[in-house]
């Protein structure tokens, strides 16, 4: 098939190069957000997806929005049979929806109708999940709702980070979506309508969201830093300022501080929650880099009784 591929972010690069690599689908052209400040300068940078399009010498379209009219028009004039999309970042209007014969088709990284929305990988390791995965859909104008074309599974590991399993679910949906293209173009492949039951969202979580809550329990602050990193990353404040919670860990046999007590050893820093304590391992105080915890303790003399958080 002819191919538009849609995608912005890293994350989204293992399956375009898993479709430049499959020899049996021309990729066209890629569609991707306008290039952003970033950096100290702010200079406009690319996208990842725009930088190794370029690199691979496929045309490179950037609209500020979709539904843009110089857009659809070269989408038509290339006349894809399918678009694929890995975290393309803009809600595709029905006018582009409807360009392509095959439709476009998302790779979403949860089990659908579970998670569905901007974060899903966030939510299922703040929510404690077990098992996650990708799921190859067809874009219908509802959110993540339309019919599934296939789904791998993945393991969530007790001290992933949502940065390391999104990698794993990244190059696993690569293949996944790859597959999908070829069962689509052979005609083996048929969409299945997704269930009424099981849907959960998972809204992109913002910085609120990230502070920490030292009356909830140690697995469910170890849950909220995980889930948090490496964005938009858990947080919490000591003397006024804010305090980035890099790494902890759950440390049950720590029962005798109250929540949000620290309590730091030659080389260990510790702190109560809702159950036990937990280590904190790497912290990032406010304008400065990362450190490990013991380092930080050190530094700022923590006096008895003190305390992180309101």
């Amino acid at each position: 098939m002819k191919l538009v591929f849609a995608g912005t972010p890293e994350v989204a690069v293992p399956a375009l190069d898993a479709l430049l690599a499959s020899g049996r689908h021309e990729v066209a052209a890629v569609v991707t957000r306008p290039d952003a400040p970033a950096g100290r300068g702010r200079r406009l940078v690319a996208s990842p997806v725009a930088e190794r399009a370029e690199e691979a010498g496929i045309e490179v379209l950037k609209p500020v929005r979709p539904k843009d009219p110089d857009f659809l028009e070269r989408l038509r004039e290339i006349g894809p049979d399918c678009c694929p999309v890995v975290a393309y970042g803009a809600l595709l209007p029905r006018v582009a929806l409807d360009v392509p014969a095959h439709g476009w088709v998302n790779l979403h990284f949860s089990l659908l109708p579970a998670w569905r929305g901007a974060a899903p990988v966030q939510h299922a390791v703040m929510a404690g999940d077990e098992i996650t995965g990708a799921t190859t859909f067809l874009i219908e104008e509802g959110l993540d709702s339309g019919p599934v074309y296939g789904t791998v599974t993945e393991e969530i590991r007790p001290t992933d980070t949502s940065g390391d399993l999104l990698t794993r679910l990244a190059f696993a949906g690569a293949g996944l979506l790859a597959a999908t293209m070829d069962g689509i173009e052979d005609g083996t492949l048929k969409a299945v309508p997704q269930p009424a039951e099981g849907v959960s969202l998972a809204p992109k979580v913002n910085v609120e969201d990230a502070r920490v809550d030292w009356r909830a329990p140690a697995l469910r602050v170890d849950r909220v830093v995980r889930g948090c990193t490496p964005a938009p990353g858990a947080w919490t404040t000591f003397r006024g300022e804010r305090l980035k919670i890099v790494q902890a860990r759950p440390v049950p046999e720590r029962t005798d501080l109250t929540s949000g007590q620290l309590s730091a050893g030659k080389n260990n820093v510790y702190v109560g929650t809702g159950s036990y304590a937990v280590e904190l391992l790497w912290v990032q105080p406010q304008g400065k880099k990362p450190m490990r915890g013991a380092d930080w303790a050190r530094g700022v003399r923590i006096a008895a009784g003190a305390t992180l958080g309101d």
